[in-house]
């Protein structure tokens, strides 16, 4: 069973190494400008499809692919150094780049983990836009690739993170003016701590409150009383003037019919 087994390891390794040599690297594609906000293509992958399989639920750190808080993401590390932590804007999910993939060498789209094949088909293609919370460290990322170098497509990233090594070490201003810290991935094989995002959580600027405007409040006062002459009732309709009503001085003591109107005020028209 061991002589079986011994022959059977090194034939399967053998057909990885001829397969990832045989397919062609994708096209290459520009690099996209390094700022905190990006629009990207992304895309979705699971660890149970045929050509991840044989690293199970591992990323290229030797760590556990991640579906909690923070999200496992597959890229190319020249563009995004191994352990860069962005926030998609349209779901607000928050992935961390730990893995790597011969399809993404030289290319701009993001690969992010799924923990199922039904999430995986659910995300398709799509282009977003993300939020660099913090960058990776290229020169750790370059020092985890070197070992690597006999498959091609490392041998892409590792060649593309030399050629930028200095734009790559350089801090990108945030939107603020402020510059975003860098420097988070582990040169170990363990998974990077979480703890850098809490504390970039925590340090968010909690938001200005809006003063309340004071307005004066103003009495309005009544208008002074004012002399009008008031209509006096007559006794006689034959004497009464044009509208019913006559000057007071001139004759008292007679009715008005027209008072008797319900609509009527009692103030002169």
């Amino acid at each position: 069973m061991r002589p079986l087994l011994s022959r059977a390891l090194p034939l399967a390794l053998c057909v990885i190494i001829t397969g990832c040599a045989s397919r062609p690297l994708p096209k290459f594609e520009r690099p996209i400008a390094r700022t905190q906000i990006q629009h990207v293509r992304t895309t979705a992958y699971t660890d149970t499809e045929s050509d991840h399989v044989q690293y199970s639920n591992h990323n290229a750190l030797g760590g556990t692919l991640q579906s909690g808080s923070i999200h496992s993401a597959a890229a190319d590390w020249s563009r995004w150094p191994a352990g860069t932590v962005f926030r998609i804007r349209e779901t607000g999910e928050i992935y961390r780049v730990d893995d790597y993939g011969l399809a993404l060498a030289g290319t701009n789209t993001i690969d992010l983990y799924k923990p199922s094949r039904s999430a995986m088909n659910a995300w398709g293609v799509r282009r977003v836009t993300i939020e660099n919370l913090q960058w990776g460290d290229p020169k750790a990322s370059l020092s985890i690739l070197r070992p690597r170098s006999h498959y091609r497509h490392i041998q892409r990233m590792i060649a593309e993170l030399n050629d930028r090594m200095d734009e790559l070490q350089r801090p990108v201003p945030a939107m603020d003016g402020a510059s975003t810290s860098t420097m988070i991935a582990s040169t170990s094989t363990s998974q990077p701590s979480q703890q850098p995002v809490a504390d970039l959580a925590a340090r968010a600027p909690a938001p200005t409150p809006i003063p309340a405007t004071r307005r004066p409040i103003v009495v309005a006062s009544a208008p002074p009383p004012q002399s009008i002459p008031r209509a006096v009732p007559v006794t006689s309709t034959s004497t009464a003037r044009s509208g019913g009503y006559y000057d007071s001085s001139s004759n008292g003591g007679r009715t008005n019919g027209v008072a008797k109107d319900p609509f009527f005020s009692g103030a002169s028209r």
